[in-house]
């Protein structure tokens, strides 16, 4: 079994120091709950508690998994709890005692643990760090970048090789779903797609015919869906059929040893005389913007004058209505970080004013709502470069016509 290297830890834990130190410079240290930030932070899928102090060791408390953690994690210090009471007594045994201000990933926890925690911890001040796990996660390593590669490479070869030739006329989106996860199975997608955000869930993607790509969607992004039952509005649905003349608009996710590439390819069931002009010309205008947004994937550039500008430019070219969304499902971004979950730090969107930097995972998802048409669009993996994004996922963006 693979494991994450102790040096890869010890970067990711000087990394979270520096950033402890400028954005939580008041906390010394940072309590980690959520069980993706603790696999970042130790290399095991824990239940429990990772304490990282400013300075000293840090220390793995498992309430469950002890002896799992043992055998996957290169943390030298590891050791039980039951409650979070025992806390304060395990990490004073263990060498690194609590000191009276902390930095704590307060959306690792539901409202009625928080409450638990902090009353089990009367004497400390406990301060927001989020902010600390976000930005050091948006940064990938070498290795973590290794992984992504070959995530990207799977997903690439599914949607735009595998995939084509087993699509065909009366499909339904659900057996157009269950096909594409045989395929992702087979090139070694894990099965498992993660969301950061609280509450947010999602299972292999969207899989959209026609004016389902408009359907109300709950989901945090711009492609719609009518999903297989209102409780698991994901995937597709098998009454929604896709017929000649629609398109088929597909945006998942695909995971490899946990880190997961976006990539969206839309298909048209007709030959490619058939499509419409609007649809080749929205079409058309999402890959010029991909390309420019690529193009300023570098070192130094703002999310947000990429977001300001692709914004401003679609409005300009008449294709605001439709621009990231129709109507309700519309959203203020056109791309986002990825890596260990599916949503991660930056944005490209109005606020994210700190720069871009070598070695970010972006997902670039420029796409346009049609009326009684669909969406249509594009989305890829980059990595951030001095030279621009390097797209993870492939370069196929245009349309992929199925004969009927």
């Amino acid at each position: 079994m693979e494991t994450v290297p102790l040096q890869e830890l010890e970067n990711r834990w000087n990394r979270c120091r520096v950033l402890l130190k400028n954005c939580v410079p008041k906390a010394a240290g940072l309590i980690v709950f959520s069980r993706v930030n603790i696999y970042y932070l130790s290399g095991t899928f824990g239940n429990g508690i990772f304490w990282l102090p400013v300075t000293g060791k840090p220390v793995l408390l498992c309430r469950r998994g002890l002896d799992r953690a043992g055998l996957e994690s290169a943390v030298d210090n590891i050791f039980p709890f039951r409650s979070y009471k025992d806390i304060e007594a395990v990490l004073a045994d263990a060498g690194s005692p609590l000191p009276a201000t902390v930095a704590v990933e307060m959306n690792g926890l539901s409202w009625a643990l928080g409450l638990s925690f902090t009353a089990a911890l009367p004497g400390h001040a406990l301060l927001p760090g989020d902010k600390v796990l976000a930005m050091a996660r948006g940064t990938k390593s070498g290795w973590e970048l290794a992984k992504l590669d070959k995530a990207g490479a799977g997903h690439a070869r599914c949607l735009g090789k595998l995939l084509p030739p087993l699509l065909r006329e009366g499909m339904s989106e659900l057996a157009i779903a269950h096909t594409l996860s045989r395929l992702f199975y087979e090139q070694g997608h894990l099965g498992i797609l993660r969301m950061g955000n609280y509450g947010e869930e999602v299972f292999l993607g969207h899989i959209a015919a026609g004016d389902s790509g408009n359907y109300p969607s709950v989901f945090n992004g711009p492609l719609g869906l009518r999903g297989a039952h209102p409780a698991v509005p994901h995937m597709g649905s098998a009454a929604k059929i896709w017929r000649a003349g629609e398109p088929l608009t597909i945006d998942n996710g695909f995971c490899y040893a946990g880190y997961q590439t976006d990539k969206t390819q839309v298909y048209w069931l007709g030959e490619p005389s058939t499509i419409p002009a609007k649809v080749r010309a929205a079409q058309d205008f999402c890959l010029e913007v991909q390309s420019w947004i690529a193009d300023h994937l570098r070192p130094g550039v703002l999310p947000s004058d990429i977001w300001q500008h692709v914004s401003a430019w679609a409005d300009k070219a008449g294709w605001g209505e439709g621009f990231m969304g129709l109507g309700k499902n519309k959203v203020g971004f056109a791309g986002h970080g990825i890596g260990l979950c599916i949503d991660e730090y930056p944005v490209l969107a109005r606020g994210f004013d700190l720069p871009l930097e070598q070695g970010m995972v972006l997902a670039v998802e420029p796409k346009i709502g049609i009326p009684q048409v669909g969406m249509v669009g594009v989305e890829n993996t980059f990595a951030v470069t001095g030279q621009g994004g390097r797209s993870l996922t492939g370069d196929q963006g245009e349309i992929i016509c199925i004969a009927p």
